[in-house]
């Protein structure tokens, strides 16, 4: 086993802004990487057959949710059946979420955005994609609706990065925050993610490759070997508040 080194909020942000700034890894590809490997995880939790099989994905505006718009395209390509509920209406979204989502508009997606007194519809499996690695304090407003709504739903949850209403560096829980059965995280595991007392709320962990190079990390003055050699997406083990992984 090997021991991961893991990250803070800002060691997050500085990694995506070498990604871009230094190796020209757009925001555009780590979103497409993360969403597939989100879409993957799914069918994997699904017995790997996700045809026909209800499948709701709760999106944010931000880059968490960008990612979940990308995981319920390839899902749609896959036969399931997705609905897709959003925190804000499709004209509030900017960016390259924005642009998800319109692949989605042109595909007919079947999409609503939140709204008091919306119940979601049945489903396998819930793919929390609200909020990203950077929130501060409580959720709010139709976030910390939809957290609620996936808390009260009896199907499994599967976390984007980090479970919306958690802090990422720290792993303070706040108030909402969601409950999952699994978080696939990016690139490394958010320190936040280790703690003790956010093990009941991230579930089994996982961490997906989003293409960033060996040499990023180094620059960082971290060691990291080449986690994804046998597959894109590897579980990973909490012990002691360390991350590890078979390598």
């Amino acid at each position: 086993m090997y021991t991961l080194p893991s990250l803070s909020t800002d060691e997050m942000r500085e990694v995506d802004r070498l990604m871009i700034e230094e190796y020209h890894i757009e925001l555009l590809q780590m979103m497409e990487n993360a969403g597939r490997n989100l879409a993957l995880q799914t069918k994997r939790m699904l017995d790997g057959d996700v045809a026909d099989r209800p499948v709701v994905v709760l999106a944010g505006r931000g880059n968490n949710g960008g990612g979940g718009l990308v995981a319920a395209r390839h899902l749609l390509n896959w036969g399931a059946w997705v609905q897709l509920l959003l925190t804000h209406r499709p004209q509030e979204y900017r960016g390259v979420p924005a642009h998800q989502l319109s692949i989605l508009q042109a595909m007919d997606a079947p999409l609503a955005w939140a709204e008091e007194g919306w119940d979601l519809p049945p489903a396998d499996l819930i793919i929390d994609a609200v909020i990203g690695y950077g929130l501060q304090g409580n959720p709010t407003g139709m976030a910390a609706n939809l957290i609620a709504l996936a808390n009260s739903s009896v199907a499994p949850i599967l976390s984007l990065d980090a479970p919306s209403g958690l802090d990422a560096t720290g792993g303070q829980l706040y108030s909402p925050h969601v409950v999952a059965a699994a978080t696939m995280t990016l690139a490394l595991p958010k320190s936040g993610l280790l703690a003790a007392a956010a093990q009941p709320a991230v579930g089994q962990l996982y961490l997906a490759d989003i293409s960033a190079p060996p040499a990023l990390y180094a620059r960082l003055g971290l060691d990291v070997p080449p986690l994804f050699a046998g597959d894109t997406i590897v579980p990973v083990a909490v012990v002691d508040g360390a991350a590890c992984v078979a390598v």
